[in-house]
């Protein structure tokens, strides 16, 4: 028997996740017969998922049935967790029962403990994008899955890049590949630079002019990320892991912590980034970076909220670069 349940936000991770674990477990001669997806946001739609998992898969292989989208481990009818507990016992080792959702488990609930008893449980959320250790560990593992060869300056720019986008990163990761060819020598920073459409990294530029109050360029550059279509909320998240980790450093700063306490503080893979961290806050106040966050959260709600984007944006953006000044 084997039992897996994927759930979080990062679709495409998902998504890569089923085809490899697909891959692995079906014949490709018999993956027609063999492989079942039910949307099964309903119980009807579950029972049928779950008695096609008792049925033995024809031909060589496993059987694969994947209860897409369900909501099983977030509300679960007394009748639907009988029909569980009768099922997932006898489910045979010929056949890989998958269940995906996008909403966190409820560990409350008695649907998700049996589940969770005899399911490997794996967890797809964005990683935040000021989470630079997490983003460049995502970059070097995919790198590794992919065989693209980067030298590890290389690796944090292409994090600090993408940001917590997987689907760009297998994206780029592929124009990447074809640009190494058989060479043996891993990628460098420029050759990653040239090559890599940088879009966390104009979020990122689009902070620094907030922070050093110059409005007029601070527009310019917001408008270059509305026009290629990036997302309010995700310009939000980067503006607001970028302010919080200057917050951050400033505070320890002016405690008198050292750049090791600062590196720790912030879980840095590369401490000498403390440095910069240290130029760019060098002529932001404490209490004006304290006043930033509340803004961001207030033009977070207003997004959320289903306020018009851009000139939305626009205003905070405004409000930001003139705080400032």
């Amino acid at each position: 028997m084997q039992i897996y349940l994927f759930w979080g936000e990062d679709d495409f991770a998902i998504a890569q996740a089923v085809t490899s674990l697909r891959q692995t477990v079906l014949d490709p001669n018999w993956a027609s017969f063999n492989y079942d997806k039910i949307i099964a946001d309903r119980a009807d739609a579950v029972v049928e998922g779950l008695d096609r998992a008792l049925t033995p898969p024809f031909g060589t292989g496993s059987r694969f049935v994947w209860l897409a989208n369900t909501t099983v481990t977030q509300q679960c009818s007394p009748e639907l967790l009988a029909q569980f507990e009768r099922t997932l016992p006898v489910i045979p080792p010929t056949t890989v029962l998958l269940l995906t959702s996008v909403k966190k488990p409820d560990s409350r609930l008695k649907s998700t403990k049996l589940i969770s008893q005899s399911a490997q449980v794996r967890e797809f959320s964005p990683i935040p994008p000021w989470n630079d250790k997490e983003l460049a560990q995502r970059v070097r593992q995919v790198a590794g899955e992919m065989n693209v060869k980067l030298t590890a300056t290389a690796i944090e720019l292409l994090a600090q890049s993408i940001g917590s986008d997987t689907r760009q990163l297998y994206s780029e990761l592929e124009k990447l590949l074809l640009f190494a060819g058989d060479r043996s020598q891993p990628l460098n920073p420029e050759e990653v630079a040239a090559l890599v459409h940088c879009h966390a990294q104009n979020t990122f530029q689009l902070a620094d002019a907030i922070r050093e109050g110059n409005t007029s360029a601070a527009l310019d550059l917001l408008a270059g990320l509305t026009g290629r279509s990036e997302p309010g909320l995700r310009i939000v998240a980067g503006l607001t892991g970028k302010f919080r980790i200057w917050l951050w450093v400033k505070a320890m700063i002016q405690a008198g912590d050292r750049d090791d306490k600062i590196a720790q503080a912030l879980d840095l893979g590369n401490p000498k980034r403390v440095y910069y961290f240290r130029q760019e806050v060098k002529n932001a106040s404490l209490e004006k970076l304290q006043k930033s966050l509340p803004l961001l959260l207030e033009l977070e709600a207003s997004l959320k909220r289903g306020r018009e984007e851009i000139s939305t944006l626009q205003t905070k953006v405004i409000e930001l670069s003139s705080l400032f000044r």
